[in-house]
């Protein structure tokens, strides 16, 4: 059994089953089973995770749903031998995947359920993934410049406070290693694709109000943010972004807004 190593007090974690595409939100883990989403409510702004009917994607790392995945985008490169930490973590599917390629992976998740998921997960791949239950902020458990990369699928639009969570990241990795990490889209967010009026725009791009949705029994809390947003924090946060992705979904339903759904950004450690 591969332990779940519980670690300071914890937050909410977003939840990690995925939906059919353009139905539900996007979230993190990057789970093979979903119940559908209400249409029209607020949740549909953010869509399904992959699906697991589509093998290439089952065997790579996912960014978010019918966007590229990272076999097109080689962002991490060559895992084998290096020390990976994948922040909200979910079910793992992430961390088998990266497991599986000869990574040391670390999974954090502040959920527990979640993680007792990724455990089964890992331990049906026969892989050693290292699981700690923890805010994404927390890693007391990681030395200062002992991660070789981190990614973060999905769960950073969780973080209240993503500069703390940045700045923890920052600590633990190498110097000039890549954190990679795949926000919900802003400009997917204007929209309300299950509604009477699914092209239309009825939300602000700059929300400052937290939006609240339901995962199956999982209450989530989401924190929206604009790309100059998250760009500044990571600036702030002594990073230096070096590539930045808005891939549109393939398969949008006629007269649904044809943008992007999934903000993909790489950035680098600079400084100690």
């Amino acid at each position: 059994m591969l332990p779940v190593i519980p670690a300071r007090s914890l937050r909410g974690g977003a939840g990690t089953i995925p939906r059919p595409a353009f139905v539900g939100r996007q979230t993190r883990g990057m789970s093979d089973v979903s119940p559908p989403a209400t249409p029209g409510s607020s949740v549909s702004r953010r869509y399904a995770t992959s699906q697991a009917s589509d093998p290439a994607r089952a065997t790579s790392v996912v960014y978010g749903t019918d966007v590229p995945s990272e076999s097109d985008l080689r962002l991490l490169g060559p895992v084998e031998g290096k020390r990976l930490l994948d922040l909200g973590c979910g079910i793992g599917h992430n961390a088998v995947v990266l497991a599986r390629q000869g990574a040391k992976v670390l999974g954090v998740d502040p959920d527990a359920a979640l993680l007792a998921q990724a455990r089964q997960r890992a331990e049906a791949a026969e892989v050693k993934v290292e699981l700690h239950q923890s805010a994404l902020a927390d890693l007391p458990f990681l030395r200062s410049d002992s991660v070789d990369a981190a990614l973060s699928v999905m769960a950073l639009a969780t973080a209240e406070d993503l500069a703390r969570v940045f700045r923890q990241v920052h600590r633990v990795l190498k110097p000039e290693a890549q954190l990679v990490a795949s926000f919900p889209h802003p400009v997917s967010g204007l929209f309300e694709p299950g509604g009477a009026e699914p092209a239309k725009a009825v939300h602000p791009y700059q929300r400052s109000e937290p939006v609240t949705w339901q995962e199956g029994p999982r209450t989530v809390v989401d924190h929206p943010r604009t790309i100059a947003e998250i760009f500044t924090t990571l600036h702030r946060s002594s990073f230096v972004v070096d590539q930045v992705l808005e891939p549109v979904p393939s398969g949008i339903p006629t007269g649904w807004p044809v943008v992007p759904t999934t903000l993909i950004i790489r950035a680098r450690k600079q400084g100690n």
